[in-house]
């Protein structure tokens, strides 16, 4: 169990049977009274979004989840298949439980999903991801020196901005939380 103090961002705990995750927290210490606990929370089996004041000395239920290293298999449009590649086992996750990570994997990749219960409720990316650019302008000479950006898409489907002097073919890095590209990589 855990104290309402205990809400730290990022402590993933279990309410009404369901994991969060906390996204947002403030205390408020009201004198005799005690203090409430003002969180935001999202829900890591569906996503949704809440907003959640705990009192006084209410707990909560600390959210057990294990974390397993898998590989990307591929996808039939709706599912998307995982594997461990330790056992062998293979895991399906519906695309509307990852769908913000989609446009960062490929196949072949290693990521971690979480699982409650066992059953996987989530997917964590690695900080960055290296994509190939499949498309993007090419620059008119001269306009490389200065910040002017266009846009590149990547193998993955993903549509990001990129300096000019990034041509087809090459590979980026790319911010999984952002979405943003931070760098060229040298192959």
């Amino acid at each position: 169990m855990l104290n309402i103090t205990d809400l730290k961002k990022g402590t993933v705990f279990v309410l009404n049977d369901e994991p969060f995750k906390v996204v947002n927290y403030a205390q408020k210490v009201m004198g005799r009274g005690g203090s409430i606990v003002n969180v935001k929370i999202k829900s890591l089996a569906n996503g949704r979004v809440l907003e959640k004041t705990f009192k006084g000395n209410e707990q909560v239920e600390s959210g057990d989840l294990t974390i397993q290293t898998v590989q990307y298999l591929y996808n039939d449009g709706d599912s998307y298949y995982f594997m461990n590649p330790d056992n062998f086992e293979q895991f399906v996750v519906t695309k509307a439980l990852i769908e913000d990570a989609v446009s960062y994997i490929k196949d072949g990749d290693l990521v971690q999903l979480q699982f409650f219960k066992g059953n996987p409720i989530s997917l964590d990316l690695p900080k960055n991801v290296n994509l190939r650019v499949d498309y993007t302008e090419i620059a008119v000479k001269g306009d490389t020196s200065t910040a002017i950006t266009k846009d590149a898409l990547l193998e993955t489907g993903l549509t990001v901005k990129v300096p000019a002097f990034i041509k087809q073919g090459d590979l980026i890095s790319i911010d999984t939380a952002t979405g943003a590209y931070r760098e060229r990589v040298k192959e």
